[in-house]
């Protein structure tokens, strides 16, 4: 694919995919048109870096689909003076989106592989307000800070409230729950020290966080 078609599917991805699947919000669409997908995918995928597809990556995971991933920072909208924290950096590409809207980003993954390609493809994008964690975040993460964004993108069979301690005042919990086919993707709030507010905001599908709780069910 020639550059020009990259760009031709850059803007074809914004009006055709993200922005149809609700995403309407200026600084969500104009942050996945400035950031360019191409360079977070492997080279072999490199035609399909714009497609409306799941793109796999090492370890059984994958780079969510754009209007997945324009629903979340829609969501989470976070702004140039906050701080956000993001459960699974994958490809990298949703770390660079982030990163390029707030003022800082601290991303958590299990993989520390995924971190070592993602810094240094977040590198070559310019991008240095990123901090690096592995860790396991699949029944949440307190490392003592409070956060105005978190983004988590894996699923989590049952909700829990790993993460809602975690978020500032006014801070924007995504994250997507359930069993598939269908599950459902919710913005929670925290509207006060112990109160949220949570919103539904669209049936998906994406893989579950490695090693998320799941209750177990008798049979007898």
């Amino acid at each position: 694919m020639r550059e020009m078609n990259l760009e031709q599917a850059r803007f074809n991805m914004v009006e055709q995919q993200v922005r149809p699947w609700d995403v309407l919000d200026p600084r969500a669409l104009d942050v996945m048109d400035r950031v360019l997908r191409e360079h977070f995918v492997d080279p072999k995928h490199r035609n399909l870096a714009y497609s409306d597809l799941n793109l796999p990556l090492a370890h059984g995971q994958v780079m969510l689909s754009p209007r997945q991933e324009g629903r979340i920072l829609q969501a989470v909208a976070p702004q140039e003076t906050e701080q956000v924290l993001e459960i699974g950096t994958g490809s990298g590409y949703l770390t660079a989106c982030l990163a390029t809207l707030a003022r800082h980003v601290t991303t958590v993954d299990i993989h520390p592989e995924f971190h070592e390609l993602a810094g240094t493809r977040l590198e070559k994008e310019g991008l240095r307000n990123v901090t690096f964690v592995d860790g396991d975040a699949a029944r949440g993460w307190d490392d003592g800070k409070r956060y105005d964004a978190i983004a988590v993108t894996g699923s989590l069979p049952e909700l829990h409230q790993g993460f809602h301690r975690a978020l500032t005042i006014g801070g924007r919990l995504f994250v997507i729950v359930g069993d598939g086919p269908i599950m459902e993707a919710l913005l929670i709030i925290r509207v006060a020290e112990d109160q949220w507010a949570v919103d539904s905001l669209v049936d998906t599908h994406i893989p579950a966080l490695i090693n998320a709780h799941r209750t177990r069910h008798f049979e007898f």
